[in-house]
């Protein structure tokens, strides 16, 4: 009895319409119950395969993934749409969505936890969301995902070059300058007008400084009050 018991509560959805299965998972997904939403976006994967509804039930489960905590099967979901529906309609928002995930996981609960801001943290995530928001901008420039997707990849842009500036920070407390220097300028050479280059001219000015390159760090400091005239940095340091 008991087995019999078991095998009907896990078939219950058997006689269910795809529309009803469907219909049951956003209930579930609604009331953030996403663990329950996944398995029957899944069998509607299944019941419904080569229509729109199994489609959107792909996108769905993957939403529901990211909701739930699941950033890797998430993306591992996303990726196999994208790869399976090069032509959907819903293309824009796969890659949003893969983005998104991306984005949020760098900046993680733990992070959020401890008030670690992202560019303190591995930038794997940062640049892989990068990527997935560039090729939605540059090929859905009218989507209704696009202008927040810019936004998102300015915050990235910053975000790895003030990465850089971090480390280049702490070698630069611990005086190891010449590692400071590469770093600093590591930042200068891959990103432009981005507000962390005015902290990184200043590591290359400080670290010249300490390493007695008066050359170097004069024509730094020239850069310096050029480019960035207001600075607060040459008045009050770090």
């Amino acid at each position: 009895l008991a087995g019999c018991a078991s095998t009907t509560e896990a078939d219950k959805t058997a006689s269910w319409s795809p529309n009803k299965i469907y219909a049951e998972a956003k209930d579930e997904a609604s009331s953030g119950a996403y663990d329950k939403a996944i398995p029957l976006y899944e069998k509607l994967e299944g019941r419904a395969a080569g229509t729109p509804l199994a489609q959107q039930a792909q996108l769905d489960k993957a939403y529901a993934q990211y909701k739930g905590g699941e950033q890797a099967q998430a993306i591992a979901t996303l990726n196999r749409f994208i790869k399976l529906h090069p032509v959907s309609p819903a293309m824009d928002y796969a890659l949003y969505l893969r983005g998104l995930v991306n984005f949020n996981d760098n900046l993680g609960i733990f992070g959020a936890i401890a008030r670690q801001d992202l560019s303190e943290r591995d930038q794997n995530a940062a640049k892989e969301s990068f990527e997935s928001f560039k090729e939605l901008v540059s090929r859905f420039p009218d989507s209704r995902y696009t202008p927040d997707a810019r936004l998102r990849m300015n915050y990235i842009v910053n975000s790895l070059a003030q990465s850089e500036v971090h480390v280049a920070r702490y070698y630069y407390s611990r005086g190891a300058y010449v590692a400071a220097i590469n770093r600093a300028q590591t930042a200068i050479a891959d990103y432009r007008d981005v507000p962390a280059l005015e902290e990184a001219t200043y590591i290359l000015y400080k670290s010249y400084d300490a390493l007695g390159m008066n050359d170097l760090r004069d024509d730094t400091r020239r850069i310096m009050e050029k480019s960035y005239p207001q600075s607060q940095y040459m008045s009050k340091g770090f």
